[in-house]
């Protein structure tokens, strides 16, 4: 049975948490040009997922109730903004999170780059700090292993304590986790909640596909994308959602604003799409 297996089952347990299930679906004809063009001035393999971990930063930047975590029934907010995706190891086998922080002030460009390099430590098995953890959750028993996950849940993601001996790591999520289900052919799917995780957010990236929309009144084919997201209802409310929906649909929509440089002509967007197409997603970001 595999590490993610096992910490699954053990952590199982009835919901206890009041959870908000959505889902948004974004128009991504801006996007897809947009990423050309970064591909283009910057040669990093950008994708939608990146662009969505950007909005989320920035989402999180700006709502401030939703970029923190609860101790002892009180809400601490973070000082800065960070955000974990996560990465497939062994064939899907296993999962594994790489948290970006400060995403809210990093480009889309810097947060690809990020993650491709400690991807790639990773999948060469060159992250020490991987290595050390999966050694001491594999010498865990079964029968510890709930309580294991918690007490390290508990003392990094609530009190914020950083120990390599004991395989914690500070805040080792952030507060939101994002991962896609695009990549598998999916449009959609919800993620349940992860108790040692402490994140008030779950992000799941579907498939960017063309679907029939309304533009201007008129029916139209446009490429699109479903974001699903599990959310803590102790941090937001509908309101807050409102905020939160309206930044992600200025970012995925609209994403020049990041950017000095006018929009690219159509005709090198759809030349750098048939590089990289969108829809085929980094597969190291899973």
């Amino acid at each position: 049975m595999t590490l993610r297996r096992k910490m699954a089952i053990a952590t199982w347990a009835a919901p206890a948490e009041g959870n908000i299930y959505g889902k948004l679906t974004l128009d991504c004809t801006e996007a897809k040009k947009y990423l050309a063009h970064i591909r283009e001035t910057t040669g990093q393999k950008v994708t939608i997922t990146h662009l969505i971990g950007k909005a989320l930063g920035e989402a999180l930047a700006a709502t401030p109730t939703l970029n923190g975590r609860i101790l002892f029934r009180r809400f601490i907010p973070y000082p800065s903004v960070s955000v974990s995706f996560l990465v497939a190891l062994e064939d899907g086998k296993n999962l594994f999170k790489l948290k970006i922080d400060d995403a809210d002030t990093k480009s889309v460009a810097d947060i690809a780059r990020e993650l491709r390099e400690r991807a790639e430590r990773l999948h060469s098995k060159d992250d020490k700090q991987l290595s050390h953890m999966m050694n001491v959750l594999k010498m865990v028993p079964r029968v510890l292993l709930p309580s294991v996950l918690w007490v390290n849940g508990f003392l990094g993601g609530a009190l914020g304590i950083d120990s390599k001996l004991m395989g914690i790591e500070k805040f080792p999520f952030g507060a939101a986790v994002i991962t896609s289900v695009g990549m598998l052919g999916f449009d959609e799917g919800y993620a349940p909640p992860t108790p040692f995780a402490r994140v008030p957010i779950l992000l799941l990236v579907g498939a960017m596909k063309p679907r029939p929309v309304v533009v201007d009144g008129e029916l139209a084919v446009r490429d699109t994308i479903n974001i699903m997201a599990t959310i803590d209802h102790r941090f937001i409310d509908g309101y807050q959602l409102g905020s939160v929906a309206k930044i992600f649909k200025r970012v995925i929509e609209d994403p020049w604003h990041m950017e000095d440089s006018p929009p690219i002509s159509d005709s090198v967007a759809d030349t750098n799409a048939q590089v990289l197409p969108d829809s085929s997603q980094e597969r190291a970001v899973s």
